[in-house]
């Protein structure tokens, strides 16, 4: 072979060499472009809409107290003689609690008995006076001013035993208030002092508190989002036929079990604490078997039923500047981001009153992270808790 054919044969084949790295490189280059492209969509679970009824649990923590709460306080001055009671006991009204030392109380109640009775005697004695005297100036005998003071000194000593009379009755009030008696029946509570202590009537602290349990009364606090939304579900002409309307609520306790005995609202506050931003209510719950005290801690459920609502999981959105958003998905799978308003709310979903529609379909998962106009590939998914079930 001469040497230009050579020279030619080899030329062709380093040309070939060149263009085939050049082809794949270029092959290559446009695969990874479409993957790269691929990989900027994520791919997410969607869901439709639809509607359903739905219950709705809202907790609310609580402070139990007995339906009667009495401070038990001294009314007169002394020395506790006696406690009748122990801490935690069950005493019934009219039964004795406390015994203060009576013995100055007694004697002056029997200073004011024997006051009476001098009274009293003195009245006789005037009423004598005057009735001698009447015949006596009816016979001309003596002057008619003679009888008329008779009359005012038998007035007056009928005034004075008023006076004495109304003296032995504080005196019996007094010695009354040495013997302290429950005003209700119910529970007696911590006991501070003990037999020998200095008690007085003006004195800052109590003997005892005695609570009435039979019901107890569960105070908590409703913020004004949470008042909005209550009424707009239970209306009424009144507050009270508001609250005739609501279900029977339950308890929970500090444990975490329910109480087994339901409660109802029964009174909401008239206007809202400035501190707070919150509205106090009262729910009564029937304590038969004597379970809760006067102290205890608990949360208050309500139960709100929805027909016919629409409902997002919780997890299917974001907040931001106290709205709640969520993706909707449009034409091209580009997600749109939509405010909703919330009606109410359970453990995983939300009621939503407003900002979505019957069939619009929305993405599950992964929504912290997307950005409005984001395209994804989209991938139906089962229902959830919180979507209804087609």
């Amino acid at each position: 072979m001469s040497n230009k054919p050579m020279q030619r044969f080899f030329r062709i084949h380093a040309a070939i060499g060149i263009c085939i790295p050049i082809l794949l490189y270029g092959c290559g280059a446009g695969s990874g472009g479409n993957n790269a492209k691929q990989q900027e969509r994520p791919t997410l679970s969607v869901a439709t809409v639809q509607r359903s009824d739905a219950t709705i649990t809202t907790g609310y923590a609580a402070l139990l107290e007995g339906k009667v709460n009495v401070e038990i306080r001294p009314q007169v001055d002394g020395t506790l003689q006696t406690i009748y009671v122990d801490e935690g006991a069950f005493v019934k009204a009219g039964q004795s609690l406390f015994k203060i030392d009576d013995q100055v109380y007694r004697e002056e109640y029997n200073g004011a008995l024997a006051a009476q009775h001098a009274a009293e005697a003195r009245l006789v004695a005037a009423k004598i006076d005057m009735d001698k005297l009447v015949p006596l100036v009816q016979s001309n005998v003596v002057s008619d001013i003679q009888l008329k003071g008779a009359t005012a000194n038998y007035h007056v000593a009928k005034a004075t035993l008023e006076q004495a009379k109304a003296a032995l009755r504080s005196a019996s009030v007094n010695l009354g208030y040495t013997v302290i008696k429950a005003p209700v029946s119910g529970y007696i509570g911590k006991i501070p002092l003990r037999i020998g202590s200095l008690v007085t009537k003006n004195q800052a602290g109590w003997l005892t508190i005695l609570s009435d349990v039979s019901e107890v009364y569960a105070y908590f606090s409703m913020s004004e989002l949470d008042y909005i939304r209550f009424k707009k579900q239970f209306t009424g002409s009144s507050m009270q036929q508001t609250l005739h309307k609501v279900p029977p609520v339950s308890l929970l306790l500090a444990d975490g079990s329910r109480f087994s005995e339901k409660g109802s609202l029964t009174t909401v506050s008239g206007q809202f604490d400035q501190a707070t931003g919150s509205v106090r209510v009262r729910a009564v719950f029937p304590n038969r078997q004597g379970l809760l005290r006067s102290g205890n801690t608990g949360t208050v459920v309500m139960e709100s039923v929805y027909h016919q609502s629409l409902m997002v999981p919780q997890a299917s959105t974001v907040e931001l500047q106290d709205k709640v958003f969520v993706f909707l998905l449009d034409k091209g799978n580009k997600v749109r981001k939509q405010a909703i308003t919330i009606a109410g709310r359970n453990a995983d979903s939300y009621v939503v009153s407003s900002g979505l529609n019957e069939g619009d379909t929305f993405v599950m998962v992964g929504v912290d992270k997307l950005q409005d106009g984001a395209v994804i590939t989209p991938v139906r998914s089962i229902p959830v808790a919180g979507e209804p079930k087609k």
